[in-house]
Order: structure tokens, then sequence, then C-alpha cells
């Protein structure tokens, strides 16, 4: 009999311990003031690139998920807020890049024009 309750106490301890390790790795992971702190630089830099002229819908997206991710956090929901962070980081990368397209497109129509006027010029000179 002590066999057995020696084999039911080593199942109990080996128990206990999955259910610690278990507990304490749901326990470690860090709230995702990381995250967030990037999610709130990447939509200012959105911001900075006139996004909302070029890409309005894009920072729109971008702000509410930021502050659906604080929201989240201040919830304690830090799986939640991770993944709206990182949501909102993408969505304000995606504003500043159309943004940067939009201001380079811009600036590419201006100098094709100044050269249009250019050629037209050199044509009337001749």
């Amino acid at each position: 009999m002590n066999a057995s309750f020696a084999h039911i106490r080593r199942l109990l301890q080996a128990a206990t311990l999955v259910a610690v390790l278990t507990l304490s790795a749901c326990a470690s992971a860090p709230p995702p003031t990381e995250e967030l702190a990037a999610a709130r630089l990447s939509v200012a830099r959105a911001g900075d690139a006139d996004a909302d002229q070029y890409a309005p819908t894009d920072i729109v997206q971008a702000r509410r998920a930021l502050e659906q991710a604080q929201a989240a956090m201040g919830s304690g929901r830090d799986a939640e807020a991770r993944t709206l962070a990182l949501s909102a980081s993408a969505l304000a990368d995606l504003a500043h890049a159309r943004s940067l397209q939009a201001a380079t497109e811009s600036e590419l129509a201006a100098r094709r024009a100044e050269i249009t006027t250019l050629r037209q010029r050199l044509q009337a000179e001749d």
C-alpha cells in the first residue's frame, strides 16, 4: 500500500509542478508597454507626414486601434492590447508610407510641369 501512496504522491507533485509552471508562464508575459509606445510613435510619425490629408482612412483606423489598445491595457487585457497596438503600428506605418507616396507623386508632377514649361520656352526661342 505504501507504494501506491508514493505513486499518487509523485503524481500530485508532478501535477502541482505543471500547474505552477503554467501559471508562472502566463504571469511572466510582460504588459505590452513597448508595443503601445511603438504604436504611439508610429501614429505621431504618420501625423507628421500629413497622413490626415493623404491617408485619412488609414490614420483614423490606426488612432482607433491605438485607443482600443490603451483601453484594453487599462482593463488588464494584455494580449488584446498587444494585438491592437501591433495593428495600430501597422496601420500608422501604412498611412505614413501612403503620405510619403502622395508627397513624392506631387513633387514628381511639379517637376514634370517644370520640364514641360522649359521645353515650351526652348521651342519658342527656336
